[in-house]
């Protein structure tokens, strides 16, 4: 019998693609969304595929896992990500529903979960170490997080979140697992967003000036989807992982300078770099994940070079303007 999947943010840009990566795995999977930052465009490929539900339902609402019968697994990645706070994409355009999707929505998939025997794996963020003190961030690592600025209705939802899995894992016996998520790319990137990487391929295809935030001298660690994927699927099946927490991230860290050079290098547009506009509030100064850990019990680390996987996201959004 196959196994039947929920992936709650289904309908986002890690959560489609997770979508895709667990059919070709030959699982039953059902997608649950409630469209705020999510897009039906992610999964039109994914909508005439017998394997494939989707549920336009929002997680916070207990009756919406009532309703799906037996699972086995649920990879909660449903929240805003988004950290502009001049996109109505972002979490600061959400901040209510971002601080109860991954406060009360965690709760109802921990319940859910285990009334119903199943596995969870909850996508939490590199943001829960806030503006680091310490480079490369490992798992043991506390954080530096403001409790009051104005990335913390994200930051510190996701750290609480972590704090009700733990508590279920040890008090409820849930057999579920924590994923940090640093900084993706790829294909299903919604384009309206204000991440860094989808200002600078915009900007360049549209012929703009690539515009820098501060002095481009904050870092970043950039993984592609199709390894964040993997990572995510391997801490969800690998043996003895329950109650652990993942770093799943690339280590290749480069400023923001560097990256919006690479990019201008790829897509060989003749524009300049643009330092207009501050440093946002919070926004960390570093950001390198350590990785040993997912390396040594799951076997994993990207494979896929900046080069390549940026190609891939750029042919996405030239698509898209088509």
């Amino acid at each position: 019998m196959s196994k039947k999947v929920i992936v709650t943010g289904g309908a986002g840009f890690v959560g489609s693609n997770l979508c895709q990566a667990l059919i070709d795995k030959g699982y039953k999977v059902v997608a649950i969304d409630n469209l705020i930052t999510g897009s039906k465009r992610n999964i039109v490929g994914l909508l005439t595929k017998e394997a494939y539900g989707f549920v336009e339902m929002d997680v916070c609402d207990k009756k919406t896992f009532s309703a799906l019968g037996h699972f086995d697994e649920i990879y909660h990645l449903a929240s805003p990500a988004d950290p502009n706070k001049n996109s109505k994409y972002s979490y600061m355009a959400h901040p209510f529903e971002t601080m109860q999707v991954n406060t009360i929505g965690t709760w109802n998939v921990c319940e859910a979960a285990v009334k119903a025997g199943a596995k969870v794996s909850f996508a939490s963020t590199s943001e829960v170490y806030g503006d680091p003190e310490v480079s490369p961030q490992s798992e043991t690592y506390r954080g530096n997080v403001s409790t009051t600025g104005p990335r913390s209705v994200y930051d510190e939802s996701k750290r609480f979140g972590e704090t009700i899995v733990s508590a279920f894992v040890r008090e409820k016996g849930l057999d579920a697992r924590i994923t940090r998520i640093f900084n993706t790319y790829g294909p299903n990137m919604n384009p309206l967003e204000g991440r860094a990487i989808v200002n600078f391929i915009n900007q360049a295809l549209s012929g703009q000036d690539l515009t820098i935030y501060g002095d481009g001298k904050q870092t970043r660690s950039f993984c592609y989807v199709g390894d964040q994927v993997t990572g995510q699927i391997l801490a969800m099946e690998t043996d003895g992982t329950k109650g652990e927490v993942f770093n799943i991230g690339n280590p290749d860290e480069m400023t923001i300078l560097e990256f919006a050079k690479r990019i201008l290098e790829i897509t060989k547009v003749n524009v300049k770099i643009s330092y207009s506009e501050p440093l946002p509030d919070d926004d960390p100064k570093q950001r390198k994940p350590d990785i040993t850990k997912a390396k040594k019990v799951l076997g994993w680390k990207p494979s896929v070079d900046l080069a390549t996987g940026l190609k891939s996201t750029i042919d996405y959004f030239k698509k898209l303007q088509d």
